[in-house]
């Protein structure tokens, strides 16, 4: 099996829902998202899938959320804009566009990430 990974950042800010504490206040972050796509198999130029084309891709996906205030943004208007679902909304954006195996989201001044597989 083969995996090939990507990574991007981007900077939004956002308040989270049904949160006691001080996230709950408006506040942003700087981002990092890593999509992971995995396959069996290379085509004749010995490659999974083109790193440009996995980076454009992901440009499509990412960009819309960056310097935003994600909860205007869908589906974050309903759905809390936290880290999982962050990644649970990049997974099924970036899974139409090619196979998927995992994102990973996390705020880059913290150790900490979430996936979604």
């Amino acid at each position: 099996m083969y995996e090939v990974i990507v990574e991007q950042t981007f900077a939004a800010a956002h308040a989270l829902r049904n949160y006691h504490g001080n996230c709950e206040k408006t506040h942003g972050h700087n981002f990092r998202v890593e999509i992971t796509v995995v396959g069996n198999a290379v085509d004749e130029a010995g490659m999974l899938v083109d790193f440009l084309d996995l980076k454009r891709y992901m440009d499509k996906v990412v960009m819309r959320l960056d310097h935003t205030f994600l909860n205007e943004i869908e589906p974050f208007t309903t759905v809390s804009p936290s880290a999982e679902n962050i990644a649970k909304h990049l997974y099924e954006e970036m899974g139409k566009l090619t196979p998927v195996k995992r994102v990973r989201v996390w705020e880059t001044s913290e150790m900490s990430a979430v996936y979604y597989e």
